[in-house]
């Protein structure tokens, strides 16, 4: 079965557009645990405009499955994961202005960045995951940084399932296997969704784990997020 890890960015970003603690993160993580999720996925940003770096250290405290914190690797992001050695680090190119991840890393441009920063994760018993386009170069590229994981960025398979191209598979299947063929495992995530998520998990092979969190919550909003969660988890059986 892949793994699903909810990303809590979201409950982050309404507790802080009133300020307060409702929702309480802290509860409403420990809740998704209950209701069946495997994972708690957080993405703080230098300017903590959702997730701050309290937050995470509270989320430590508490978090019982896994635990992945996901950013730009800058100095101070590096300074928090090596303090809270969550079970996973997901490495994500985004600029400070960033609304929210949008493209995957050159690891062939950026190869000798990351593999510093790989061995050092590792050398401190953090697994290690490099969001990543469904490129074969970058796959390979990813290979040699001696990264454990890819995390696959899904946008166009998202968009592309949108307007019924169920083509839009073929690059994920073709980058999960190769990353397979090379020893890391396949983790995937960005606007994955109800609608979409089934068909990706029975057409890539190897799926260790996706990571969702937008789409989620917002369908939470209507259906409840006791119901999404266990309707993913029965959709990625």
């Amino acid at each position: 079965m892949t793994k699903l890890s909810v990303n809590v960015n979201k409950i982050a970003t309404l507790r802080n557009s009133r300020g307060g603690n409702v929702p309480n993160l802290i509860k409403v993580a420990q809740d998704i645990e209950e209701f069946g999720a495997q994972g708690i996925t957080i993405h703080p940003r230098p300017d903590e405009r959702h997730i701050t770096y309290q937050d995470a250290r509270d989320l430590k405290k508490v978090v019982t499955t896994e635990f992945n914190i996901e950013g730009n690797p800058i100095p101070k992001f590096m300074e928090l994961v090596l303090e809270l050695k969550p079970t996973q680090v997901t490495l994500v190119p985004d600029g400070v202005d960033a609304i929210t991840s949008n493209a995957g890393w050159d690891t062939i441009t950026h190869m000798d960045f990351l593999k510093e920063i790989i061995q050092t994760f590792k050398s401190n018993g953090i697994r290690t995951s490099i969001f990543v386009d469904p490129d074969l170069k970058m796959i390979q590229g990813a290979a040699l940084t001696g990264a454990n994981r890819i995390e696959l960025y899904t946008e166009s398979y998202a968009i592309a399932y949108a307007n019924g191209n169920k083509t839009g598979i073929t690059p994920f299947v073709e980058a999960a296997k190769a990353a397979h063929e090379l020893g890391m495992g396949i983790n995937a995530g960005h606007d994955l969704s109800l609608d979409n998520i089934q068909f990706f998990k029975e057409s890539v092979p190897n799926l260790l784990e996706v990571s969702i969190g937008h789409a989620l919550i917002s369908e939470s909003l209507y259906l409840g997020l006791e119901n999404v969660i266990n309707m993913y988890i029965n959709k990625l059986k």
